[in-house]
């Protein structure tokens, strides 16, 4: 039987909590860089599921994923031999989401064939994802439309009804979201001017196509 109100989880406490709430589906609250997001195993359906209802988002729009290393894009179906994407990895750990074709289907992905992923520059975070030996999902943790979350007693209250484990980091700083590119046959494309400079990833030897194509603030 899963709880009915979330609890809290701090840096240092054993990670069984962390596993079973993956493991049969709930949801995890996580900090990034700027503020609070919400994590499942992006192989779970029932996870994702969950994020989709607690979110009110359509269900075609994929989830971003953070990862502690290169080593996890197997598991989500990335071509880690990518010479383009290895360009790209050098400027990991940052708060920069690259979008990549995937070879197979996987939930968080909602359809598509295709992935955003990126190695986030919060440490704590990193770990955690090392430790797990796989990646999260890290949409940002407020129903869409709304702003994002960065109080965790906050998230106590708007994860009331749901199964869900807060990692408590404090309050969080807040700004811009993660920059967002994505890697096309033509090149580079840029999908969202976050915190991350588009002139430093425009520099790389990647032939760019610099489209204006925005994408779902909330993700």
């Amino acid at each position: 039987m899963r709880p009915k109100t979330p609890a809290k989880w701090h840096w240092g406490e054993p990670l069984e909590p962390i596993r079973r709430v993956l493991a049969r589906g709930g949801m995890l609250a996580i900090p990034t860089e700027s503020s609070y997001g919400l994590a499942v195993d992006p192989r779970s359906k029932r996870g994702v599921d969950a994020i989709f209802n607690f979110k009110q988002r359509e269900a075609r729009k994929p989830l971003p994923v953070v990862v502690g290393g290169t080593q996890h894009f197997e598991q989500l179906g990335v071509e880690s031999g990518d010479e383009r994407l290895l360009t790209l990895a050098e400027l990991w750990p940052a708060p920069l989401t690259v979008v990549v074709p995937i070879a197979a289907d996987l939930p968080a992905a909602a359809g598509t064939r295709s992935l955003g992923v990126r190695i986030p520059a919060h440490e704590r975070l990193r770990r955690l994802l090392l430790e797990l030996d796989h990646g999260l999902t890290a949409t940002s943790a407020n129903v869409s439309g709304r702003p994002p979350v960065l109080d965790p007693e906050e998230l106590m209250r708007q994860l009331a009804t749901c199964d869900a484990l807060v990692v408590d980091d404090g309050v969080l700083p807040g700004g811009a979201p993660s920059t967002v590119v994505e890697l096309t046959a033509a090149g580079l494309a840029l999908l969202r001017q976050g915190s991350y400079p588009w002139e430093a990833v425009s520099e790389l030897e990647i032939s760019a196509a610099n489209a204006e194509i925005l994408v779902d603030e909330s993700s």
